[in-house]
């Protein structure tokens, strides 16, 4: 029996680095939606204070082995493009609290 699993992120974003984050994380939305075992996707903002705001994403798997194949692909891509997301992070003061998540079952 496979189980659906969930990637969710949550960032905190200043706000002068928004364009430049929002740009990376669609751009990573639409190598996602290519793959095998993408069901849907949320792209979700909120305004924290004038200073930043804070993004959450959302991305439902249909199984453990398909967010594992994507996640691969992703690294290909970013290895690819020569992009290191924890530099980012680190050069536009970004915070982020990422992971993967499985039904609670009742």
């Amino acid at each position: 029996m496979t189980h659906r699993i969930y990637r969710v992120d949550k960032f905190v974003v200043p706000n002068q680095a928004r364009e430049e984050f929002l740009t990376q994380v669609k751009n990573t939305h639409q190598l996602l939606k290519a793959q095998p075992g993408f069901i849907q996707d949320f792209l979700l903002e909120q305004p924290a204070d004038s200073e930043e705001f804070n993004v959450i994403t959302i991305v439902e798997w249909q199984d453990t082995r398909a967010i594992e194949n994507a996640r691969a692909a992703v690294m290909a891509m970013h290895k690819s493009t020569g992009f290191n997301p924890q530099e980012m992070f680190v050069r536009l003061g970004i915070k982020a609290d990422l992971g993967n998540y499985k039904p609670i079952n009742a």
